[in-house]
């Protein structure tokens, strides 16, 4: 893994007015109904490895007690003020070890920070041994091997006395491999000191369909792969993993 992008370091405060919490209600309901169902015991408490601003937290604490694990200082802060009743810790998803089970372990797009098969075993190793016997674990990346396709995006929001716009440039230069990148150029203006344009690249991992439920089983899990489609057409790709009792 790669330093952090931009993003989530110099400009982590700036993360709510790139992407809004209210915009990760449906999809925080298919995760929410997801682990519900795969789990053998009805989950009362949540691990999010990769936390991040805490968008999906946001709606997911309403059914779980939720503990947040992040590797960016500045987007624990960000999650701190969204959600001061979650629990916080800086940790690493490969390497962190907070000592205690819980009864699902959730990872969002973090993991497409992962870039080896290595890290990403990793990662599902700390899920794995934080998952108490009969739990489950949600992984959501962005892509698949099978099912990337380059593309463009933009948006952004405006905040009080602030506001910013972005433009996504998603692709892969080196088909074959195992990463892609995604460029992203920010306009960010302040009242009072004008705009200024950034430029940030993200490194992401890039694996098969069967590497994820090979890896998935190469680290104790039942490992299955589901679908859902939201009101917009976004198709959420999820790995399932079941620590059978």
């Amino acid at each position: 893994m790669t330093d952090l992008p931009r993003l989530y370091g110099e400009l982590a405060e700036w993360w709510p007015l790139l992407s809004a919490p209210e915009e990760y209600a449906e999809e925080a309901e298919v995760y929410r109904s997801v682990l519900t169902s795969a789990a053998q015991v009805p989950p009362a408490t949540v691990l999010e490895l990769g936390s991040g601003g805490g968008n999906n937290a946001s709606h997911l604490k309403t059914h779980f007690r939720l503990t947040l694990v992040d590797r960016s200082p500045g987007m624990l802060e960000v999650s701190s003020q969204l959600n001061p009743d979650c629990e916080h810790h800086l940790g690493d998803m490969r390497t962190v070890r907070l000592g205690r089970e819980f009864d699902a372990v959730f990872v969002h797009d973090a993991v497409d920070y992962l870039t080896t098969i290595e890290d990403l075993r990793a990662a599902m190793r700390t899920a794995f041994e934080h998952c108490r016997p009969g739990g489950a674990t949600l992984f959501v990346p962005d892509h698949l091997r099978e099912t990337f396709r380059s593309g463009t995006s933009h948006g952004g929001h405006d905040g009080e006395g602030r506001g910013m716009r972005y433009l996504e440039w998603t692709r892969d230069p080196d088909p074959g491999g195992t990463t892609y990148v995604t460029d992203f150029a920010y306009l960010l203006h302040e009242d009072g000191s004008g705009t200024s344009v950034l430029y940030d690249r993200h490194l992401c991992g890039l694996f098969s369909r069967d590497e994820w439920l090979r890896t998935l089983r190469d680290v104790g899990f039942e490992s299955r792969y589901e679908e859902a489609t939201l009101t917009g057409g976004e198709i959420l790709r999820m790995f399932v993993g079941v620590i059978a009792v």
